[in-house]
């Protein structure tokens, strides 16, 4: 019974490590997305000015 208590702790570090991991990579990448997103809106509001 002694071992019970270390295998829910572990067990439980290991889901939060890996939820904090993924929520983390989500954020970024969403991030990463947005920015190229509107350098793409800007370069193309670029060019309809520049097109007579």
């Amino acid at each position: 019974m002694d071992w019970v208590p270390i295998v829910f702790i572990t067990f439980k570090v290991l889901v939060f490590g890996t939820g904090m991991f993924f929520a983390i990579k989500w954020h970024y990448d969403q991030g990463k997305k947005a920015k190229e997103e509107a350098s793409k809106r800007q370069g193309l509001a670029e060019q309809a000015q520049d097109a007579p």
